[in-house]
């Protein structure tokens, strides 16, 4: 059986209260992967670079403390 088949019986066997819950999973699984582009790329690889070499601002403490900060600069 394959796992396309396996997921059309389960649904078979969901109540229709929690098949909502359901649908809304299925609908964001059904978008399309989306790629990133170039800058979005470049970005993530500065990253990955900054974490091999132990380089780059790092910040400590509470995500409000770091929105604080940014409006700061």
């Amino acid at each position: 059986m394959s796992n396309r088949e396996l997921a059309k019986q389960l649904i078979d066997q969901i109540s229709d209260a929690k098949l909502l819950y359901v649908i809304s999973y299925l609908q964001g699984a059904a978008l399309a992967d989306e790629t990133p582009n170039a800058e979005t790329l470049e970005a993530m690889a500065e990253v990955q670079t900054m974490i091999e070499n132990g380089t780059g601002e790092h910040f400590n403490g509470s995500t409000a403390d770091f929105f604080a900060m940014l409006t700061e600069e």
